[in-house]
């Protein structure tokens, strides 16, 4: 059994505010990541952090890209078990995106209609939840429960979700090393000698 990650996150941009003001849901954007320090992080996306329709697949990293550029970023960061063969099948699709990626474009007119409750597919042409849920199901995950409109929020209903984080995103690693760093200070023996 292997740990992934799904990340759940609102930058507060004008086109994420948008769609939260029709969907009512907290967050916005959802990426898959396949480590818990987040630098596998995948997603359909912005390509520029300043161009909100010029998107695609994107390696996302936590302090580079869109991001780096909205500071104020929320999320929460959710970790589920999966087999060791779904695992291996999720980086595989994965590679192919990142190998084929000009291939694929944002689906920005399904993203739209999504905020009203309609679907809009297109050829080779994905938006974050979109992609979120074509990877774990071509990796044998359970998606069958999520609805055929899907958002971001939907994937809180993933079997054995753990909440691991929530707060600005850009603090998850400070808070991770904060944290070892404080175990490791109460292991240091102190001046009396005594643990």
């Amino acid at each position: 059994m292997k740990k992934i990650y799904i990340i759940l996150s609102h930058t507060g941009t004008v086109l994420s505010n948008i769609i939260k003001s029709y969907t009512k849901d907290e967050f916005s954007h959802i990426s898959i990541a396949l480590d818990a320090d987040l630098t596998q992080m995948y997603s359909f996306g912005r390509l520029n952090p300043y161009n909100p329709f010029w998107g695609g697949f994107v390696h996302e990293e936590l302090n580079k890209g869109t991001f780096k550029r909205f500071k104020k970023t929320r999320a929460n960061v959710y970790s589920f078990f999966v087999e060791d063969e779904q695992y291996e099948k999720i980086k595989q699709r994965i590679n192919y995106f990142n190998t084929n990626k000009e291939k694929y474009r944002f689906n920005v007119i399904g993203l739209f209609f999504v905020s009203i409750n309609k679907q809009v597919r297109r050829k080779n042409s994905f938006y974050c939840a979109e992609f979120v849920r074509h990877v774990l199901r071509f990796s044998g995950v359970p998606t069958n429960h999520l609805p055929a409109i899907i958002r971001p929020e939907n994937f809180k209903d993933i079997e054995g979700l753990h909440l691991e984080y929530q707060g600005l995103l850009k603090k998850y690693k400070k808070k991770k090393f904060l944290r070892l760093q404080d175990i490791s200070t109460m292991l240091q023996p102190n001046k009396m000698g005594l643990v």
